[in-house]
C-alpha cells in the first residue's frame, strides 16, 4: 500500500473536504476510496462486497448533506466503509474490525458520525424516523435520512418502521440500496416486487428504441440523463405503489453507482417534506471484477491477493463446524423424507446451500426474517414435518418470543441449530454468540446441546431428528472443529441431559461445555505429567437438561468445582451448575470460567478467548489456584 498514491482521499479527512469538490474530482474520489478497500481489506479482512457497491452513494450523501448534523443512518453497516474513510476514520481503517482498532460497524463511542449504532439488519428506517422527530420536537432544521439495502428491508422491523414514518408525515428520507443480494441472493416476494420495478417494460422499450436511434455519441450521454430523470414517471406506474402505499413519495429506480446522477437526486429530494423513499440500484463488488462476479463469495471473502483475487485458505484438512452441519443436514435429509432445512438469508453461510443444492423443494430462506423463520419452522413441525431451522446464535435473540410461544410453549420438534455460538471475533460486540445458553435456560423443556467436536455435533443432529418434542436447540462456534474423524463414524443418538466424565482425577472436577471440553483435558494431562495429580474432566453436552447424575457425582466426591464455557458468566453453564450446589445444605464452591458480564469488542477469536481467559493457559491458572486453597 505504501507505493499507492492517492491524490484526493489523502487530503479527506471529514465530509467538508469534498464539498468543494468538482464532479470529475468526485468521480475521482470514489475509485480511490474504492481502491483503499480493496487494499486494505486483502491483508485485513471485512465485508468489502457490499461497501464496494455503496461508494457513490456515500460521497453523495455527505456531499449534500450536512452531517453529523444531518443524521444519516445506516442499516447493518455492511454498507458503511465508505462513510467510515470520509469521516476522519481513514489511517483509522487501516486496523478496522482488528482488536483495539475500529469496528466494522456503526458505534456511536467511535464517532460523531455514527449517530446510531447498528450490527443486524433492518434498524435503520425506525432509528432515523426517531431523529426527525427529534428535530421537529426541538425545532431544528436536520435532515434525516436511512439508508437500506434491499436485503434488510425483507426484515419485519423495516416494515414496522415503514409504517409508522409514513403515518408521521415526518421529514425523512428513506434511500433504497438496491443490488438484488444481501449475502445470499435475495428471495421472496419484495425482492420480485423491486425486480419488477426495475424491468418495467414501458421504460426498457422506450430505452431501446430511443438507444438505437441514437449510437454512441455524445448525444446519447445528454440523452441518458434526461431519461434517468424521466425513468420514474415510466416505473411508479406499475412498481410504486407499496411505498405510497405506506405513506412515501417514491422516487426513482437511479443509477447509485453514479455519483452525479444521485446527487443531482437528493438535491432536488432535499427540497421536499414529508417521507420520501429513493429508489437507487448498485452493483454489489462494483469495481472489482472478482467481487462482481461471485458476489456471495466476496461479501466477506478474507484474505485475497488485491492483484489477482486469490483468497488464502487456511487449516486444510480440517472442518469447519458449518461445513458439518450442511453435510450431515443434507445426509439425514436423504434419509428422512419429513426433513426441511429453513434459514434467514444465511444459507452459504450456515452450510445449508448443500440442501438447497440438491433437494431444492425441501429448503427454505425466508430472506432476513429470523422472528418468521421461527414461527414458519413451527407450523412445519405442527404438520408433520422435521424443520432444522439454522440461525446465527447473536440473530437468534431476535426470535426469542417466537421460540417461547411460538415452539416451546406447543413442544413442537423444531431443530434449532445456533451457529457462531461463543467469540465470533472481528465482527465483535453485535455478533458475539455468549447470551444464547443464559437466554434459553429460562425456557421450560428447551434442550440445549453444546457439542465439543464435530462429532458430537453429528449425533447431536441425529438425536434432535429422532427427538419428537421441542425446541432443541443445538449450539456450535465459528469456525473450525477440532480435526476428528466423524465422515466416516455411524451415527449415534445422545440422550438429552447425559454428560460424560473425560478423564478421572480427584480433588476438583472441571466441568466443561462445548470444545473448550478440550482445552479441559489438555490441563489435565499437562498437570499429571507435571505433577502426578489431574482433576477430573467432565463434558456436560447438555445446558438443559442438565445431568444430574453427573451433579451429583461431582458433589459427593470433590471438594471445588470449575466451569468452562463460551457464553456470559451469568445464567449459563455456570449459573446451573453453581443453582444445583446451592441448592445442597453444604454447597461446593464453584468456579466460572466464561465470557464476561461486559460487552466484548472485536479482535480474533484466539485474542478475545484470551482476554476472557478461554484458553488452556489460564485454565491451568485456575485449576492451580482452586487446587491450593484445598
Amino acid at each position: 500500500m505504501e507505493n499507492t498514491t492517492y491524490r484526493i482521499l489523502e487530503k479527506v479527512n471529514s465530509p467538508a473536504d469534498i464539498k468543494g469538490l468538482d464532479m470529475g474530482e468526485l468521480r475521482e474520489l470514489c475509485e480511490e476510496i474504492r481502491q483503499y478497500m480493496i487494499e486494505c481489506c486483502s491483508v485485513n479482512p471485512g465485508h468489502l462486497g457490499p461497501s464496494l457497491g455503496a461508494v457513490e452513494l456515500v460521497v453523495a450523501l455527505h456531499y449534500v448533506y450536512d452531517a453529523p448534523q444531518d443524521k444519516i443512518v445506516f442499516d447493518v453497516g455492511h454498507q458503511a466503509y465508505a462513510h467510515k474513510i470520509i469521516t476522519g476514520r481513514r489511517e483509522a481503517f487501516l486496523k478496522n474490525r482488528m482488536k483495539d482498532g475500529i469496528s466494522g460497524f456503526l458505534k456511536r463511542s467511535e464517532s460523531e458520525y455514527d449517530v446510531f449504532g447498528v450490527g443486524h439488519s433492518s434498524t435503520s428506517v425506525s432509528a432515523a424516523l426517531g431523529f426527525a422527530e427529534v428535530a421537529k420536537q426541538l425545532g431544528l432544521n436536520d435532515r434525516s435520512v436511512a439508508v437500506i439495502g434491499d436485503g434488510s428491508l425483507t426484515g419485519g422491523l423495516a416494515f414496522e418502521g415503514l409504517n409508522n414514518a409514513g403515518a408521521s408525515k415526518a421529514n425523512l428520507l428513506v434511500v433504497l440500496n438496491d443490488n438484488n443480494i444481501s449475502i445470499d441472493r435475495n428471495v421472496g416476494a419484495l425482492h420480485d416486487y423491486l425486480l419488477r420495478i426495475t424491468t418495467d417494460s414501458r421504460y426498457n422499450r422506450a430505452k431501446k428504441y430511443v438507444w438505437n436511434i441514437l449510437g454512441d455519441g455524445k448525444l446519447r450521454k445528454v440523452v441518458q440523463k434526461v431519461v434517468a430523470t424521466t425513468k420514474s414517471h415510466f416505473v411508479r406506474d406499475s412498481g410504486g405503489h407499496l411505498f405510497q402505499a405506506l405513506g412515501f413519495r417514491y422516487f426513482g429506480p437511479i443509477d447509485g453507482n453514479d455519483v452525479e446522477q444521485v446527487i443531482d437526486t437528493l438535491r432536488k429530494l432535499k427540497e421536499i417534506s414529508g417521507p420520501i423513499l429513493l429508489h437507487t440500484l448498485t452493483k454489489k463488488g462494483k469495481g472489482y471484477a472478482p467481487a462482481e462476479e461471485n458476489q456471495t463469495v466476496w461479501h466477506a471473502p478474507g484474505m485475497f491477493d488485491p492483484e489477482t483475487g486469490e483468497r488464502f485458505e487456511s487449516r486444510a484438512g480440517i472442518s469447519r463446524y458449518q461445513d458439518v452441519f450442511g453435510e450431515v443436514l443434507l445426509d439425514l435429509a436423504r434419509k428422512n423424507e419429513r426433513i426441511v432445512g429453513v434459514t434467514p438469508a444465511m444459507a452459504s453461510g450456515c452450510g445449508m446451500n448443500r440442501l438447497a443444492k440438491e433437494i431444492p423443494g425441501r429448503f427454505y430462506d425466508v430472506g432476513i426474517e429470523e422472528e418468521h423463520a421461527v414461527t414458519f419452522s413451527a407450523a412445519l413441525a405442527a404438520g408433520g414435518l422435521k424443520p432444522f431451522c439454522n440461525i446465527y446464535s447473536s440473530f437468534s435473540m431476535r426470535a426469542f418470543d417466537q421460540i417461547f410461544h411460538d415452539v416451546a410453549l406447543q413442544n413442537l420438534p423444531v431443530v434449532l441449530c445456533l451457529d457462531r455460538g461463543g467469540l465470533v471475533g472481528e465482527d465483535g460486540a453485535t455478533h458475539h454468540g455468549c447470551y444464547d445458553m443464559a437466554a434459553f435456560r429460562t425456557i421450560p423443556g428447551v434442550v440445549i446441546a453444546a457439542p465439543k467436536d464435530e462429532l458430537e455435533l453429528k449425533n447431536m443432529m441425529y438425536s434432535a431428528m429422532m427427538a419428537e418434542y421441542g425446541p432443541y436447540i443445538i449450539r456450535y462456534p465459528r469456525g473450525y472443529g477440532e480435526g476428528v474423524d466423524w465422515k466416516e463414524k455411524e451415527y449415534s443418538q445422545l440422550t438429552a441431559g447425559k454428560g460424560e466424565r473425560l478423564r478421572d482425577g480427584s480433588k476438583i472436577a472441571v466441568i466443561a461445555a462445548g470444545p473448550y471440553a478440550y482445552r479441559a483435558v489438555e490441563v489435565a494431562d499437562r498437570l499429571k505429567a507435571e505433577t502426578g495429580w489431574s482433576p477430573a474432566i467432565y463434558n456436560i453436552r447438555y445446558i438443559k437438561p442438565i445431568d444430574q447424575d453427573l451433579l451429583e457425582e461431582v458433589y459427593s466426591g470433590f471438594d471445588r468445582v470449575v466451569t468452562v464455557e463460551d457464553g456470559t458468566v451469568i445464567g449459563g453453564l455456570y449459573g446451573a451448575v453453581a443453582e444445583f450446589m446451592a441448592a445442597k445444605d453444604s454447597p461446593k464452591p464453584v468456579r466460572a470460567i466464561a465470557i464476561p458480564d461486559r460487552y466484548v469488542n472485536q479482535g480474533t477469536q484466539a485474542q478475545l478467548r484470551d482476554e476472557c481467559g478461554l484458553t488452556a493457559e489460564h485454565i491451568f491458572e485456575v485449576v492451580v489456584e482452586e487446587n491450593e486453597k484445598i
